[in-house]
């Protein structure tokens, strides 16, 4: 299987759009391939909105200005329930699937809520605290791409929701070497308690016993949510399936970590996993997440 280099003339969403997509959040540009070619183009839609306010911390220099460009999403936001979306690369394309997938005001504005906690100077106070955070932006977004599929069922919804929590988790450990560049910490203050893992070391780059523990920890908290989202794996429907893809990526990732040792900064982690497409194309052939 190969990735569609091009598109149609009257495609929603500019291809500069996917291609900024596909290099900057390629895990999930790559299970919205196997979305039905109609729908396809609703989830990038969705997830370039998402990724757009996702690196509002990083493209800021003060959080004053990540809260006023969070603001200019939700007046964004506005127009576009109002029916006068703004012109705009992102809003234009976003309204388009709410439009078409009822797409509901509350699930997007919790994504961009959820962004305030990144311009914060401080870590989730205890897992549960990065749980809903995880929640408020990868569970909230996986349950909106679901609506997009035309899924509606309570068993697909807690898969999703699930399974965008685990991929959350997941990705915060993944960025812990990004994140402690810009000496930004995700890791519960009680974990490193815990643990005697101080901040110092993570920002100078330095693996320990301490920080391996704490990564344990998450992965394990991964793992659970995706046992949950496979609870009732038999009741999902298989149109489900794009929104859920992300669940083997994530046992991937979770795998490699134990094989290092949960040692977030090996350097087998920094090498991307070839192959990773067709992978996802045996599991939606299989009708599996």
């Amino acid at each position: 299987m190969t990735e569609p280099q091009s598109r149609t003339a009257d495609s929603l969403i500019a291809d500069s759009l996917i291609a900024d997509l596909r290099r900057h959040d390629r895990d999930r540009y790559q299970t919205a391939l196997f979305a039905q070619t109609e729908r396809r183009e609703y989830l990038f839609a969705l997830y370039a909105f998402n990724h757009e306010i996702a690196k509002t911390a990083e493209v800021v220099s003060e959080a004053m200005l990540g809260h006023i460009r969070l603001q200019w999403w939700r007046e964004s936001l506005e127009g576009i329930y109002a029916g006068t979306p703004r012109a705009h690369e992102i809003v234009e394309p976003l309204a388009g699937a709410v439009a078409a997938a009822g797409l509901p005001r509350a699930g997007l504005e919790t994504l961009i809520n959820a962004r305030e906690f990144d311009l914060e100077d401080q870590p989730p106070a205890d897992l549960a605290a990065l749980e809903g955070y995880a929640h408020g932006t990868s569970g909230v977004l996986q349950t909106l791409a679901l609506r997009i599929l035309g899924v509606e069922s309570a068993e697909a919804e807690e898969a999703a929701r699930e399974v965008g929590i685990a991929w959350a988790l997941v990705g915060l450990l993944r960025a812990i070497p990004f994140h402690a560049r810009q000496k930004r910490l995700y890791l519960p203050v009680d974990l490193c308690h815990a643990a005697d893992l101080h901040a110092g070391p993570i920002f100078e780059l330095q693996s320990s016993d301490a920080l391996a523990e704490v990564a344990r920890a998450l992965a394990g908290a991964a793992e659970a949510h995706l046992e949950k989202a496979r609870g009732a794996a038999g009741s999902v429907p298989r149109r489900a399936l794009p929104a859920l893809l992300l669940a083997p990526l994530a046992d991937r990732h979770l795998r490699r970590l134990a094989k290092v040792g949960y040692d977030p900064f090996h350097p087998d982690l920094q090498r991307e996993a070839p192959g990773q497409i067709w992978r996802l194309a045996w599991w939606a052939l299989r009708g599996r997440y």
